[in-house]
């Protein structure tokens, strides 16, 4: 079953942010009437892990240009997330916000809970101004993900989701020509 156009249900966790006084409270207001990336990975102090959170931190800015929160979810503690952050020179980079899911409540809802684990699969989630989300991907354990990739899937939802009638063809890249569908262009392509 599909996770494409699933509306995001109702949640409260504890999270990490760099710079901040006190732990936060995210629920799923904070993703509502703005584009927003959820990032899951399996542990912190890992392997893959902090190499996938070390490239998204260095691509985080071109990602708020457009408008976009990134927001890292794996079932540790908001007080891993501190911890990790203090000792990885990876995931020191970080300053999206951490969150812990140890209530297994996104892990199950967005259903990457690995059964158990305890642990959630490495997946991401892309979720519209609506709630709703866009695109996903799970990938397997040893699978690490590329940011610049999510950075180009991101652009080009938020385009088609701007531009309905019109269609992103693959390796689509922003300002590049796109697709619209019409009888006429049926099977020429």
């Amino acid at each position: 079953m599909s996770l494409i156009g699933k509306k995001i249900k109702s949640f409260s966790l504890n999270a990490f942010r760099a710079g901040e006084d006190d732990f936060l409270q995210i629920t799923d207001e904070h993703l509502k009437g703005r584009w927003s990336v959820l990032f899951f990975y399996p542990a912190d102090f890992t392997f893959v892990c902090p190499t996938e959170l070390e490239d998204l931190a260095d691509n985080y800015e071109e990602f708020l240009k457009l408008g976009v929160e990134v927001f890292s979810v794996s079932t540790d503690s908001h007080w891993t997330h501190k911890a990790w952050h203090e000792k990885s020179d990876a995931v020191s980079k970080v300053k999206f916000t951490m969150v812990s899911d140890d209530q297994f409540k996104l892990s199950k809802q967005f259903k990457v809970l690995r059964k158990n684990e305890g642990r959630s699969d490495r997946a991401t989630f892309v979720i519209d101004p609506n709630g709703q989300v866009q695109a996903y991907e799970i990938t397997s354990e040893g699978l690490g993900r590329d940011a610049s990739e999510l950075l180009r899937k991101v652009k080009a939802a938020i385009y088609v989701y701007e531009n309905p009638d019109e269609r992103c063809p693959a390796k689509w890249k922003e300002g590049e020509e796109t697709l619209i569908p019409t009888l006429d262009l049926s099977g020429k392509i």
